[in-house]
């Protein structure tokens, strides 16, 4: 997880503080705010990291398929139950059970759902008998699960079980100091990944990537960089996040402006102050990243190229989280 803005730096509290006590957690957050990373950073910080953490899309299994994948079947419980196979509850015996998208779940598995956190008992589909498992459940939503409940689709008594404790997951655009590391983060991946070269954004891109509203916040960012990325020929990318997830603008490689403007309706206006710090920032980021790729991770040799102490230019690599055996 990257980020030195407040308001992340805040969430890294509060889930430690999370991780040391073994009772549900609820994570609340907009699409492609890092709901799954924080479920995982709360297992590996806390007493159960040596346990397994198993996780399961509640909106990504049709609700007759939902009870077989937490409880699992034993053989002949319907047509095609061959064999006996275990649910995710037990697969997770031990350590961290994750829901994301728990608000998707019908009555009927929310029933399920509670009688087994209420008393860590279970019955597979089939089976005569109860199991128990000794289980974390964390989950995760994107809608609140309040207004859920209020609107009569969500059970209360099954809220109150999960939001024991409860992790707020903020937007990018409320952390948008982050922006330039996440880019310089994103475009180090697609560079190991694909293998194209160094590449870095052009600065009025970088500008426009910080105005931009990210409704899909890192997700849609990492997606963005990725494309750019790969749908650049050269070394500097001259492309801005458009109003449409689905595409890029393109700015003109001369330097005389964009070739077509952001949608105003996504752009979020920033104080001059603030744009050329994050501007500064991503271009000290990726500019030392280059540098450490250039030279294999060596930082005297780095920072003699640079034409700083070396003291300086770690102090810098530090500021910028830059993990130098990455290079």
């Amino acid at each position: 997880m990257i980020g030195s803005a407040q308001a992340f730096v805040d969430i890294l509290k509060t889930i430690q503080r999370c991780a040391k006590v073994d009772v549900p957690v609820l994570i609340n957050g907009e699409t492609g705010t890092g709901k799954e990373l924080a479920a995982r950073a709360l297992h590996y910080a806390g007493p159960r990291r040596a346990g397994p953490f198993q996780a399961l899309n509640c909106g990504a299994i049709p609700d007759l398929l939902v009870e077989n994948e937490l409880f699992g079947h034993v053989r002949g419980a319907y047509t095609d139950a061959r064999g006996t196979q275990p649910g995710l509850v037990e697969l997770a015996s031990g350590g961290t059970l994750f829901l994301d998208e728990v608000d998707a779940l019908s009555y009927k598995a929310q029933g399920a759902l509670l009688r087994f956190i209420q008393d860590g008992t279970y019955r597979e589909l089939g089976g005569g008998t109860d199991k128990r498992a000794d289980v974390r459940v964390v989950s995760a939503s994107n809608k609140s699960l309040e207004a859920l409940a209020r609107a009569g689709k969500f059970r209360q008594d099954l809220m109150y079980r999960l939001n024991t404790l409860i992790v707020d997951m903020p937007s990018l655009r409320e952390r948008r100091e982050d922006i330039p590391a996440l880019v310089t983060y994103f475009l180090q991946a697609s560079e190991k990944e694909f293998s194209l070269g160094s590449k870095h954004f052009h600065p009025q891109s970088i500008t426009d990537i910080i105005s931009y509203g990210w409704p899909g916040n890192i997700r849609e960012l990492e997606n963005f960089v990725r494309r750019a990325y790969l749908l650049t020929d050269g070394q500097v990318i001259f492309q801005s996040p458009d109003k449409s997830p689905d595409h890029c603008s393109n700015l003109s490689p001369a330097g005389d402006g964009p070739a077509r403007r952001c949608n105003g309706a996504q752009q979020a206006i920033v104080p001059f102050s603030d744009a050329k710090r994050l501007a500064v920032d991503y271009f000290e980021s990726s500019y030392i990243a280059q540098l450490l790729r250039t030279t294999g991770g060596n930082l005297s040799r780095a920072a003699q190229l640079a034409g700083k102490e070396r003291r300086a230019f770690s102090r810098l690599v530090k500021k910028h989280g830059i993990i130098r055996s990455d290079f």
